[in-house]
């Protein structure tokens, strides 16, 4: 496969950088000389970038370019912003953050540097995290006076807990690469330098899925989650007849009836 500059409007997004290897698109926030603080206009264009992805595109990377993946809201953006505007500006967020999350296709966040207040929340809002060594997390919307306001209430507390997003909140507590593991921050640490080729690896290997399993996985088992159980579990026996039905599931199923497909087996090191 071969890494290509993104088609049309998406090569015109200045505040992030967009490249297209077959199936998987990388994105990369762009603002290295402001830790890639998330302002409007990078809001939108991401909101824009996965919406307008191509079809053949069937797995996502987001990364952030320089130090950092990303160190929070533009907080210059934040002054003198009425309530009115200030639940508009919020709700922006939302709309862009749903899109990631349920969008088309899956998302992997490669993390390094700064994954705080605002970057935290984006990183939140896609479907597996790969961390760095280099990594660490925070919340510090509690010592500027804040709120989170990009759907970290809603993601965060599903990833690492109550009360230990309350005390990142409130204490203005750190995690390191090791302990944001530990709690389900990420779902894997990689050596300095490497969260980008983990992350791409990952989202090759995610993108061979049958697309309807892809889909399912990402809209469906989180609303399972929030749902009660009898709830939750006629919803997965219709997403199960969804997904089994479809000509690319039967086909995968015969090839490993078989014999053609690989069995599951433990990796070695």
């Amino acid at each position: 496969m071969t890494h290509t500059s993104a088609p049309g409007l998406l090569n015109h997004l200045d505040l992030l950088q967009v490249s297209i290897d077959g199936v998987v698109a990388h994105i990369r926030l762009n603002r290295p000389a402001k830790r890639n603080a998330l302002s409007d206009p990078l809001i939108q264009q991401l909101h824009t970038c996965f919406i307008q992805l191509p079809d053949a595109v069937r797995c996502a990377v987001i990364s952030g370019e320089g130090q950092h993946f990303c160190a929070g809201l533009d907080l210059s953006e934040l002054v003198e912003r009425d309530i009115h505007s200030g639940v508009l500006h919020s709700r922006m967020w939302h709309a862009a953050f749903d899109a990631i999350q349920f969008g088309r296709i899956p998302v992997v966040a490669a993390l390094h540097g700064a994954v705080v207040g605002g970057g935290l929340e984006l990183a939140s809002a896609c479907h597996i995290r790969v961390a760095d060594t280099t990594t660490y997390y925070g919340l510090p919307e509690g010592q500027r006076g804040i709120f989170v306001g990009g759907g970290g209430s809603a993601r965060i507390p599903r990833l690492m807990g109550v009360a230990r997003m309350t005390d990142l909140m409130m204490t203005g507590r750190v995690y390191d690469a090791d302990e944001g593991l530990a709690v389900g921050l990420s779902q894997y640490v990689v050596p300095e330098g490497e969260s980008v080729a983990k992350a791409l690896a990952l989202a090759q290997r995610i993108a061979q899925n049958a697309p309807m399993s892809n889909f399912a996985v990402m809209h469906a088992l989180p609303r399972i989650a929030d749902q009660s159980q009898s709830e939750g579990l006629f919803t997965e026996s219709l997403m199960a007849a969804v997904a089994e039905s479809t000509p690319e599931a039967q086909s995968r199923l015969r090839a490993f009836l078989e014999g053609r497909a690989g069995k599951v087996v433990k990796a070695t090191a």
